[in-house]
């Protein structure tokens, strides 16, 4: 499985990157990986305050549906509008093209909260 080091893991599955002052998220290659297929995402609504570990949206393959959860709290800026058309991209590149959406965080330091590469895998 691929877990960049400069990333931040939620237990729950889903990753965080700090992009200037937004943390863009998405859901780990293991957990890509275990669900399969991807054929549908929903992802939160632009706007919507998320607290850390809140529903955020919904995964949907071939095989099951699986709910995504905000990583850290915070606003969310921008959604993936690929990922409408083309869901399969979270399968091809989970940390690229495959992101799910942009967070404004109400505390940047939360990310330290989540767990290194390391420790995500190690729970797995």
């Amino acid at each position: 499985m691929n877990h960049p080091n400069d990333l931040k893991y939620a237990a729950s599955h889903e990753w965080a990157r700090i992009e200037g002052d937004l943390v863009v998220t998405g859901i780990t290659d293991h957990a890509q990986d275990a669900l399969g297929d991807l054929v549908y995402i929903e992802v939160p609504e632009l706007d919507r305050q998320l607290d850390a570990g809140e529903q955020a949206g919904v995964v949907e393959s071939v095989k099951t549906a699986s709910d995504i959860y905000a990583p850290i709290a915070g606003v969310v800026v921008e959604v993936n509008p690929a990922l409408e058309d083309e869901p399969e991209l979270v399968n091809n590149d989970p940390y690229g093209a495959g992101w799910m959406y942009k967070i404004k965080p109400d505390n940047i330091a939360d990310l330290e909260k989540l767990l290194s590469a390391e420790e995500y895998e190690e729970g797995l």
